[in-house]
């Protein structure tokens, strides 16, 4: 029988803005928590590594880049000592947090479009990964399937999963459908299933192109 992570970024909700419900705990496997840098604050993330304890659910980092009015889905001009950088902070910040409510971090994906970028730039992925195994390389790193960030987690010699998306449409060369196009998201229910099944029993997805 096949079994899969059912996974879901959390903990985006920052001072008086709240997003996201627990009420889809119960359903899940793993959370990436959001980190303070595109979402999140210190009590959020405090928060949500408390639900996730007590759910049993999987905690995750979810570091993305340092853009709160664009919720990190902007690209940056950066280099890859910044996403070292960047990605070691965030990283530390939530394991401080597990470590405190005595709970373990199992793993890191990043966020938005720091998430993209990684998935065909081989030196910000190389970046990313590198980062998480200086951290900790027993943390298993998330990516886009058959991306550079999975490539890069393999030669770093880190554990890798490689995700696929329920709700997200593909470009024929693999990629996500970007969020600016009216296809990106996939509304119905029944058409998200649809692709999850194709997608782990046949191991191959429907681009839009066809």
């Amino acid at each position: 029988m096949k079994t899969i992570d059912l996974n879901c970024d959390f903990g985006e909700s920052f001072g008086v803005y709240r997003l996201g419900k627990e009420e889809i705990l119960p359903y899940i496997t793993s959370v990436n928590i959001a980190c303070g840098f595109h979402a999140g604050d210190p009590l959020v993330m405090r928060q949500t590594v408390q639900l996730a304890i007590r759910h049993g659910v999987a905690i995750g980092a979810h570091p993305g880049f340092p853009d709160l009015l664009g919720f990190g889905r902007r690209m940056m001009a950066v280099s890859p000592e910044e996403v070292y950088a960047y990605v070691v902070y965030q990283i530390g910040a939530l394991a401080a947090f597990v470590k405190a409510e005595g709970g373990v971090m199992t793993h890191v994906k990043p966020h938005g479009a720091l998430y993209n970028m990684a998935a065909k730039d081989a030196r910000i992925s190389e970046a990313i990964a590198k980062a998480v195994y200086d951290v900790d390389p027993t943390l298993i790193l998330y990516g886009l399937a058959g991306s550079e960030l999975i490539r890069a987690g393999q030669a770093q010699g880190l554990q890798t999963a490689s995700e696929v998306f329920a709700d997200r449409t593909y470009q024929a060369d693999g990629s996500l459908t970007p969020r600016s196009d009216p296809q990106a998201i996939i509304a119905d229910e029944d058409e998200a299933v649809k692709q999850v099944l194709m997608m782990v029993c046949d191991r191959h997805v429907r681009s839009v192109q066809g």
